[in-house]
């Protein structure tokens, strides 16, 4: 489910092509609706692709609070990556991340 979402959001980046890069609003919607599951994506400036898989029957999140959710996530992440001890390509092992994560897997349940 989360690879087919994957492939809607590079048909998604690809056929918004230079307007994603001159576009503030990153948030792609939802990519991937099933009987069970609903698949939301957001893309970062750098091509960093975020999806979210939520419960279909959790009709309590609107589309305002995915979206506000992704941003969030993308400047806890920002934060991360700005850490001059942080390597590239290594694992996060940020305390800070983990639990606004954490906060917001228990803000959906």
């Amino acid at each position: 489910m989360v690879h087919t979402s994957l492939d809607v959001v590079d048909e998604k980046i690809s056929a918004m092509g230079k307007a994603l890069v001159d576009q503030r609003e990153l948030y792609l919607g939802l990519l991937y609706p099933t009987e069970d599951y609903k698949v939301y994506g957001y893309v970062t400036n750098s091509k960093v692709k975020f999806v979210m898989v939520v419960d279909s029957s959790n009709t309590a999140l609107r589309d305002n609070e995915i979206r506000s959710m992704f941003r969030k996530l993308h400047n806890s992440y920002t934060d991360v990556m700005c850490n001059p001890f942080y390597n590239p390509g290594d694992r996060i092992q940020s305390r800070a991340f983990d639990s606004m994560v954490t906060s917001m897997m228990i803000q959906v349940c």
